[in-house]
């Protein structure tokens, strides 16, 4: 059976792009036949200890240069995961050159260049991708029935059901939904500046966040496990935009996120804490290698998302699985860490 594309637009470019989905197949089978099948199977694969399994496979023991060859990853695998090897940071703890990284899991948790090549707006009052992705953005109140009820998460279990002081503070708001894809740079960065209120772990499985089992209702980004982190931005120095819940997910394959905020590059590395003050765009955690996604909640009314964004959401001559599975457009935008999606609402006016 031929699987429906899956298409993008390139900001920069504003160019439709087809995505090249890693084991589309194998997903398909997984969450279309074994979930119907054998929900027991089905809940072994998307457990802690399968995904560990499985990222270990693929990541670690695959794709490994013959022993004392001295090489790394052939250029070719740069060339087809489109990933540019002048932005790799040299200089990190244990890698010397290009030729240091020999398995996937080096190539995907790479450290960049990113005060250089993912350069920042210095508007304060605005929001910045959390990571080199794919993004969608909406609203609570219009989309709530549409995407967030049995679709991509549920609202109330996403930030966790026992968090009253967050579910009512982040009622009614926006949300944007970045998909990291395998090839990507897996650091998450700061997406505003502001002052940490709480951060807390909540347990799940490991659903795979390929567009085609989203599709299929099992809302992953809520059942999966996440770490969230409650940013005040309405302090000084902070992007006045309200409370931004900043929401981690694994995913298939994903075996940790570690938390490494950072006040300079990548320079002592330490997890964040409440009453911690944070600036925008730097590193703070790492997700391990695999596709992954990062969902950042605002208050309502407090910001505006960046007009392409929208626009490129709503077109319908652009082939989307989510279009196809939720009968409305739904187009995502490939962008990088640090670029602006949204500013504040005050600002504009």
């Amino acid at each position: 059976m031929q699987l429906p594309l899956h298409q993008y637009i390139e900001r920069k470019k504003a160019t439709i792009k087809t995505e090249r989905l890693l084991s589309d197949r194998v997903i398909n089978l997984l969450y279309s036949r074994i979930r119907e099948v054998s929900p027991f199977l089905f809940e072994q694969v998307v457990s802690k200890r399968v995904s560990a399994l499985l990222g270990f496979l693929n990541y670690d023991l695959l794709n490994r240069p013959l022993p004392g060859s001295g090489k790394g990853l052939s250029s070719k695998i740069f060339k087809e995961l489109e990933i540019n090897p002048e932005e790799i940071w040299e200089n990190q703890e244990g890698l010397e050159g290009i030729a240091a990284i020999d398995t996937y899991r080096k190539l995907f948790e790479r450290q960049i260049r990113y005060w250089e090549c993912r350069p920042m707006e210095a508007a304060p009052n605005s929001v910045v991708a959390p990571a080199d992705s794919r993004v969608l953005i909406g609203s609570f109140p219009v989309q709530s029935n549409l995407l967030i009820k049995n679709k991509f998460f549920s609202y109330s279990e996403l930030i966790g059901t026992d968090k009253a002081q967050w579910l009512s503070a982040f009622d009614q708001g926006d949300y944007a939904v970045f998909r990291l894809t395998p090839d990507k740079y897996h650091y998450n960065h700061t997406p505003v500046a502001g002052r940490i209120l709480d951060t807390y772990e909540i347990n799940g499985n490991y659903h795979s966040c390929n567009p085609g089992a989203v599709v299929q209702s099992v809302t992953p980004y809520s059942k999966n496990r996440r770490i969230l982190t409650i940013i005040d931005t309405d302090v000084e120095n902070g992007s006045q935009v309200g409370l931004v819940a900043m929401v981690e997910i694994v995913a298939l394959m994903i075996g940790r996120i570690t938390q490494c905020y950072s006040r300079e590059r990548y320079d002592n590395p330490y997890p964040l804490e409440k009453e911690n003050v944070i600036q925008k765009g730097q590193p703070k955690s790492l997700f391990a290698p695999g596709s992954s996604t990062t969902v950042l909640i605002f208050q309502k009314n407090k910001v505006q998302f960046s007009s392409d964004l929208v626009e490129n959401q709503n077109r319908s001559d652009v082939e989307s699985r989510f279009t196809l599975g939720f009968k409305t457009p739904l187009v995502e935008t490939d962008l990088h860490v640090r670029e602006t999606i949204a500013k504040s609402k005050t600002a504009e006016q």
